[in-house]
């Protein structure tokens, strides 16, 4: 090309002693270089002239004055940021907007730094401590309370239970016996050794039974049906001499009335009212 021949591209105006702008080896003035190259800014929606510079963002472009934090509106230009609903914002304003805030100090948990989640909350690492020997917990085992979490050697010195059948720590759960606490899993009836947590049971001795045990060994049998007596639920019985009976079996052998409250007539192991125990020899 001669400095004959040196001419813009579009508008054919020499472009000798004049500021140009060379693309794909063609030259263009700058006039029109930025009417038909220019980006337009994402901010302002301007172009962005050959003389400016055009900062771009996936594609998007803005003037390097226009590359602002959506919400504080401080510069971006060679900061860190991110994009949230099409926003750019600074990192601070990311952080308070979109970032999890430590359960423990209330501060934001800024993006990039480990957090620890814990039913459904946040804390920083060094936040999420045991409350006796504020160590970090991290990923280890912990026991839990309303006051706080613990490592598993600090709540088992200052809060745990053993139990008195394996004598190993009851972290959650148990129940007690005799004002002694157990696992569910080892409290056991103490002849056929089923579990007794979700059943009724009786004691002997400090031991416990389940009910079948406990009426097969110990149980006193009812005189009128033979079936054991437990005083389960309140169940009321009575006693005379050597015999019990069923509160609801304790009738006059002739004819059926309740006794319970009421005089009485024996004879041998059969017991009368004293209409029907007139009529037959009885004891008094």
């Amino acid at each position: 090309m001669t400095a004959a021949q040196f001419n813009c591209q579009y508008c054919t105006a020499s472009l000798l002693g004049k500021k140009y702008v060379l693309k794909d080896d063609n030259a263009y003035c700058v006039s029109c270089y930025d009417r038909i190259f220019s980006n337009y800014c994402e901010e302002c929606k301007e172009p962005i002239e050959s003389d400016s510079k055009d900062l771009c963002y996936k594609g998007l472009h803005w003037h390097e004055g226009c590359f602002n934090c959506a919400k504080c509106n401080h510069s971006l230009v060679e900061k860190p940021f991110a994009a949230k609903d099409e926003r750019l914002l600074c990192s601070e304003c990311y952080s308070n907007e979109c970032s999890s805030k430590c359960f423990h100090c209330k501060k934001t948990i800024m993006p990039g730094s480990r957090k620890m989640e814990f039913k459904g909350n946040y804390w920083h690492e060094t936040c999420f401590v045991c409350e006796i020997c504020r160590q970090p917990i991290g990923t280890k085992p912990l026991i839990s309370k309303e006051s706080g979490n613990y490592c598993v050697p600090c709540f088992e010195k200052e809060f745990a239970h053993y139990c008195s059948f394996c004598k190993k720590v009851i972290t959650s759960g148990g129940i007690t016996f005799r004002d002694q606490p157990w696992h569910k899993e080892c409290f056991l009836c103490s002849g056929c050794r089923k579990e007794l947590c979700e059943e009724e049971f009786m004691s002997r001795d400090d031991y416990p039974f389940c009910l079948d045990c406990y009426n097969h060994l110990y149980a006193k049998k009812c005189a009128a049906c033979l079936k054991p007596i437990t005083g389960l639920r309140g169940a009321k019985f009575i006693c005379f001499q050597d015999r019990q009976w069923h509160s609801e079996c304790f009738n006059c052998e002739k004819c059926s009335v309740s006794l319970v409250g009421e005089g009485f007539l024996t004879q041998n192991k059969e017991i009368f009212c004293r209409t029907c125990g007139s009529g037959v020899d009885t004891d008094i």
